[in-house]
C-alpha cells in the first residue's frame, strides 16, 4: 500500500458482506482524512518509518 499510485478502500464489512467504497485517492489523503480501520493501521505503519 505504501507503494500504491492509488488506493481502494472497501469496507466496513468488504468482501463477503457487502462493504462499501469508503475511500479512493492516494495514501497521503487517506492517511490525512479519512476515519476507516485501513487509515488507522497504516498512520500508525507511516508513523513507524
Amino acid at each position: 500500500m505504501t507503494h500504491a499510485d492509488w488506493l481502494i478502500d472497501l469496507g466496513p464489512g468488504a468482501g463477503h458482506d457487502d462493504g462499501q467504497v469508503v475511500f479512493t485517492g492516494i495514501r497521503a489523503d487517506l492517511v490525512e482524512n479519512s476515519a476507516s480501520v485501513t487509515a488507522e493501521h497504516l498512520r500508525q505503519y507511516v508513523a513507524a518509518e
